[in-house]
């Protein structure tokens, strides 16, 4: 199950599992955004390649208006995908405390 919405402060709160059955929801939640964006991914337990896809089409459209996504409050286990996969050299990731 994923859960995306807007949070208090005006970022983007995801919790559950973004992967293929929760990427089309997502990805039409985040073709909304207008411009640079923090996601906050404190509550993610599980991204899949489907997943993946969302964030790096998402943020390729918003770096065309000076943006991108900002993810913040990763955990370990995703921040390894990130890695494995060359995103941590795409995104700015802020580690979870």
């Amino acid at each position: 199950m994923l859960e995306i919405d807007f949070g208090d402060n005006g970022e983007v709160v995801v919790s559950g599992r973004l992967d293929a059955a929760n990427a089309g929801r997502a990805q039409e939640f985040l073709d909304q955004l207008p411009g640079p964006c923090i996601v906050n991914m404190a509550g993610l337990e599980y991204i899949s390649s489907a997943g993946l896809g969302v964030l790096l089409k998402t943020h390729k459209r918003l770096m065309v208006v000076e943006g991108g996504l900002k993810l913040t409050k990763v955990n370990k286990n995703i921040i390894d995908v990130f890695r494995y996969s060359g995103f941590d050299k795409l995104f700015e990731i802020e580690a979870q405390e």
